[in-house]
This record gives C-alpha cells, structure tokens and sequence, in this order.
C-alpha cells in the first residue's frame, strides 16, 4: 500500500498499565523509593497490534468486552500513550469514545458546539454557518441552551454525534457510542456515516452488532486478550468472533458425557475454502446442499420456485434434543431470513450412536436477482431463551445458490414478501 493511500498506520503497538493495591503504593514506585521492592503488577492490555486502514475504508473492530478495543481507538485518538510501537494517522481525527469526552458539563450545548470546534482548529465564523445543521441534526429541541450536565444519555449522544460529523474529519472514529441512542437516531446515524464514507472520509468502528459491522464496514480486525486474532472481510472476521462466543457458550453448557475434543470428520460435499465450521464435533454434518421442487440438486432458482436446503447428520455418540437451523445471507454477508426447528415448535430429533438422519427446509424464493450463501447449524437446546444452548457444529458457508432474473416479474428489494393491496375510492363529483 502506497504511502498516499493510508489513513492510520498501526506498527508493533503494545499497552502495558501498572496495577497497584494502594494509592500509597502507586505514590511510592513514582518517587522511587525502595527500588528493589516491587510494588505493582503489569497488565498487558496490547500486545504488538499492527494493521493499516486505507483512506476512505471503513474498518470493524470486534472482540469481548475488556480485549483492548476502547485502548487501541485511545492510542489511535492520541488520548493514550502506547508503551511501545507507533501510530501514525495522515488527517483530522474525529473520536467518539465516550459520553463526555470533549465536553463541559456546565456549559450548555450551544457553548460545546463552539468549545469543540476550537478543539478542532475550526473558526468561529465557520461553525457559526453550520450551527443550524448541527443543531437539526441533533434534534433536542430547547435543551441545545440547557447545560449538557442535565442530559440523559441518549441527548448527549445526539449532541455528541452531530457535532463530531460537521467538524470536517477526514477519520471518524467511533467506539459503540450509538448503542445509547434510539432506533430512529441510530438510523440517522447509519445514514450519515455511509454518506461519509462515500464522501472519501475514513471509519474505524467499533460495535458489539455484527449486522452493523458487516453493513458498514469493508473489513475488520478481530482482537482477543490484547492481541490482534484475525482481519480481513467484515463476514470473515464477524463469523470468526461469532464462533469464538459460541465456543465459550459449549464450555458454560458443557457437561461430562460430552466431548469436546473430538474432530470433526471431513465432508467431501462442501467446500472448506469458502466455509467457516466451528463447533464439538460430536453431531456433524455430513451433505449439506440446495435442491429444487423435485429433490434435484441445483444451484440456480427463478423468483417464486421453490427450494429446498437438504442436511445430512451423523452422530459420533447417542444425543437427544437436536435442533437443526439454517440462516440465508446476501454477498455482504448480512442475515435476511432463516428459521430452527426449535422455534417453529417441530419435534426434536433424537439420534443413536453412528446414526445418520437428514433434515429438509423447505420455501419459496422470495429474493432479488443476486448470489446467496447458506449458514446451517446443529445444537442442543431445551429452554426458550436457548441459555442451556450447546453448539454441536456450524457451517458458514455451507453451500451457495444464485437468484436469476425473471423477466416478468422485477423485485427491486432484497426481500420480497408477498402483499394485499386494496384500491378504495372513485371519481370526485364536485
């Protein structure tokens, strides 16, 4: 990647902090008293965390709460030092880290807006002609003149936002902040950040929504305890994140008579470049593959066929209470429909040691011209909120079919369900 087409250069950055178990402890390693007793604790919160992010690309950043997402964003800000490594960032930075930062308490919005745009170098003269915008965007009515220390948290994000995206960035970063606002906020929000990026600025964005990351974001990097796991496609790396939570779900729900360290037998059927299978192993799927009306494999369907996805199980040890699900996914990798026998109160499949069983879903294609892939899962669940949910194996990618255009029948969304539409009325007779 040419120098010119950076935005952010992260290389080698690590974040270590000093625990300490009192203040006075704290007080003393600063003075240097007694320098062969050791009073702290280290805690690495990076560990030499190296990616770039192109101009104008929006880059996704997931992992668990407390695997160093907010401390990489703060060094990447400039709020936060890094112990070792460089960051280095080509443009006007924009961060939205938390609720607060940036503003004064007692002053009220109106005042914060001007505060902030000093902050970013921007004349008087020149917010002044955005305010109004600002302020419409905002949309908090009189309170813009009341101090930001009275607002709830949704007003303050708001607030927050709106001044963030006319203060000219040419990187916005954003650390999960919109979770606090409402649905029609968080649309608004959406609507602007891909009217940014259209506009060439760059995103780094960090959300514990994987439909978000992978509806805004190009690609993504996945970090786990400090260290940077994986990057690449938003779908891969989100699929990556899914599974690693679904792993730690098998090792809450896990009991004796199940083992976890068996492996997976391979399927001849699905391809392993284009699929991502995760899960104990113990239920596998052995076929998974798309069919049309007949029972005839195809890949290719016409708006309103039907088709059928066909799953073959095997079992490694006798189990009960198998749920069987499958999830359709458009090229950006965002989920459209799917649906588990659990939820559509079908009964649970029990199966024999080395048996082997095949589920069918059968629907109408209802989709837009386009490419599609199929996710397919097998788990074991027996409450409603799926708490005692253990993951047996996952697919994604497990298989993948075209919609092709039909001539007379156009379908301009993803999605199409059918309709009732009802005409009322006649002439007006003056």
């Amino acid at each position: 990647m040419s120098f010119d087409e950076v935005a952010i250069k992260v290389s080698g950055v690590s974040k270590i902090y000093k625990m300490y178990n009192t203040p006075a402890d704290r007080l003393k390693d600063l003075f240097n008293v007694s320098k062969t007793k050791k009073r702290h604790q280290t805690f690495s919160a990076l560990n030499s965390i190296t990616f770039e992010v192109k101009k104008g690309d929006t880059v996704g950043i997931v992992g668990k709460n407390g695997s160093g997402k907010s401390t990489l964003l703060q060094i990447i800000a400039g709020t936060v030092t890094p112990t070792s490594g460089k960051v280095e960032v080509f443009g006007k930075v924009v961060a939205l880290l938390e609720l607060g930062s940036g503003f004064n308490p007692e002053f009220t919005g109106r005042e914060n807006v001007y505060l902030n745009a000093t902050m970013f170098g921007i004349s008087r003269e020149s917010i002044e002609s955005k305010f109004s915008e600002i302020e419409s965007f905002a949309d908090i009515g009189e309170h813009i003149d009341q101090p930001v220390k009275t607002y709830s948290s949704g007003m303050f994000a708001r607030l927050a936002f709106s001044v963030a995206i006319h203060m000219e960035p040419d990187i916005l970063i954003i650390d999960e902040i919109l979770a606090v606002g409402d649905a029609a906020f968080q649309a608004k929000c959406v609507s602007k950040m891909r009217q940014l990026k259209d506009g060439g600025v760059s995103l780094l964005f960090v959300s514990h929504s994987v439909d978000a990351i992978k509806s805004m974001c190009h690609s993504a990097i996945l970090i786990s305890h400090g260290n940077l796991v994986d990057q690449g496609s938003s779908e891969k790396i989100t699929n990556h994140y899914l599974a690693m939570i679904r792993d730690e779900m098998n090792q809450y729900n896990s009991d004796d008579s199940i083992q976890n360290d068996e492996t997976i037998e391979e399927i001849t059927s699905i391809d392993a470049s284009s699929s991502f299978r995760y899960g104990s192993g113990l239920v596998s799927f052995r076929d998974v593959h798309m069919a049309n009306e007949n029972g005839e494999p195809t890949k290719a369907y016409e708006f309103g066929e039907q088709a059928s996805i066909i799953c073959t199980l095997y079992s490694k040890e006798k189990v009960t209470d198998i749920n069987v699900s499958f999830l359709v996914r458009d090229i950006t990798g965002i989920d459209l429909f799917g649906t588990t026998m659990f939820d559509e109160d079908i009964t649970l499949v029990s199966l024999e040691k080395q048996e082997k069983r095949t589920i069918r879903f059968n629907f109408p294609i209802w989709l837009r011209q386009g490419s599609y892939s199929v996710s397919v899962a097998v788990n074991r669940v027996t409450d409603r909120d799926y708490s005692d949910v253990f993951l047996y194996e996952q697919i994604d990618g497990a298989s993948a079919f075209e919609v092709i255009r039909k001539i007379d029948r156009p379908v301009h969304y993803k999605v199409h369900f059918p309709i009732r539409i009802e005409t009322e009325g006649g002439l007006y007779d003056k």
